[in-house]
């Protein structure tokens, strides 16, 4: 397999994953940072914005995924690499938007 495939499947998966707060803020009417608001990714972008931001994350997600090289959910290989992407946008998402909806904040006992 080309390596270029596997780094297909890393950005894949982390545009995959990035799709999923968006999207479903979106669905559910709420606003949620994007890079389109002021100022970009901190202010609040619009429930549509959310929507339309994550159908273009999916679709490139998609793209990369499903039409670069020949991903197989049976490879190990493949399913690590869209994995490490979904992973790491995950973590850099937490962090990012944690500290502007109390997710970052020290747990209190």
């Amino acid at each position: 397999m080309p390596w270029f495939s596997l780094v297909a499947y890393v950005f894949g998966g982390a545009f995959l994953a990035n799709a999923i707060p968006h999207f479903v803020s979106g669905m559910m009417g709420k606003p949620f940072q994007t890079p389109f608001a002021k100022p970009p990714g901190q202010g609040l972008s619009s429930s549509t914005i959310n929507a339309l931001w994550g159908l273009f994350n999916l679709v490139v997600g998609y793209v990369l995924v499903c039409r670069v090289g020949d991903f197989d959910l049976r490879a190990t290989s493949d399913v690590v690499a869209l994995g490490l992407g979904a992973l790491t946008m995950a973590l850099v998402s937490a962090r990012g938007f944690g500290r502007f909806n109390g997710g970052n904040a020290p747990e209190r006992r």
